[in-house]
């Protein structure tokens, strides 16, 4: 009865990881044809021009300089949505997993009812909390259950069992927090190579128009090559920078409930060892 727990809990996250894969998939092609529709169909919109001329005319607000930036401009987009999508995905994923009530809130319940050897009103807690943490110190706690009806192991081995059953439960819960945290972390680099792949075409095109022409350079198309460039370095910094501030701000919360796992779990192992102690 004992492996029950542990063999359920893999399908959840299997079922997780699955769902996570499958929004990346989607998400990802999404955002690059939203982003391609918004280039030619609002920032490519004619009124954005001095007479209507996409192709000559010059640029007239924000919308007609960005659509400057030329067809590199979409892919940047593309990646800022991709940037918004997923932090508002691990937002949601990452606040089920804390549970109902702040961790600091639900550590201090667990601990109070751990001082006063109450498992049952621990274990009440957890199912109020709900979440990932909630199910790894309920896991503890029902393996705590377990060990006080043991008669063939020592007090340490029974400690040790807990223990290593808080590690399982936790190795099964919190990859999930992680998920998609990489295309997040993958962005950070893309956007500014995308970025200076831009302006390296806009720079190309700007000297290409100065060795066409010499002194008769069309000030026009030079103008058109630097904004190309400035467009996509502005846009692949601005993504990387987005990118880097959501990727610590994960990061840190996957931290903080780590912690409150560790914190809590040594709170278990010690309240049983401290209780059974010859």
């Amino acid at each position: 009865m004992a492996n029950v727990p542990t063999k359920s809990a893999p399908v959840k996250n299997e079922s997780s990881g699955s769902s996570s894969s499958i929004f990346a998939a989607l998400a990802i092609p999404i955002c690059l044809v939203i982003s391609t529709l918004l280039y030619i169909f609002i920032l490519g919109d004619p009124s954005h021009y001095a007479g209507g001329d996409v192709d000559h005319g010059k640029a007239q607000d924000i919308y007609g300089i960005i659509h400057k930036g030329g067809p590199l401009v979409p892919v940047v987009t593309g990646y800022i949505l991709m940037v918004i999508v997923f932090s508002i995905e691990r937002f949601i994923v990452i606040g089920k997993a804390t549970g109902t009530s702040s961790m600091e809130s639900f550590v201090k319940k667990i601990q109070s009812a751990l001082s006063a050897g109450n498992i049952e009103a621990a274990a009440a807690e957890c199912d109020k909390q709900k979440g990932s943490v909630a199910n790894v110190i309920k896991a503890g706690l029902k393996k705590y259950r377990e060990m006080e009806a043991e008669t063939t192991l020592d007090v340490d081995q029974k400690t040790l069992a807990i223990q290593k059953d808080i590690e399982e439960a936790t190795a099964l819960e919190m990859p999930m927090l992680e998920q998609n945290l990489t295309i997040i972390a993958t962005l950070v680099s893309i956007g500014t190579l995308t970025g200076l792949l831009g302006t390296v075409i806009g720079m190309i095109k700007a000297f290409q128009e100065l060795a066409n022409n010499g002194g008769g350079t069309n000030t026009s198309e030079l103008s058109n090559a630097i904004s190309e460039a400035l467009v996509n370095t502005a846009g692949g910094i601005s993504t990387s920078a987005i990118s880097i501030v959501m990727y610590n701000v994960f990061t840190s919360k996957i931290d903080n409930l780590t912690y409150a796992i560790d914190e809590t779990g040594f709170s278990i192992v010690q309240t049983f060892a401290a209780s059974h102690k010859k």
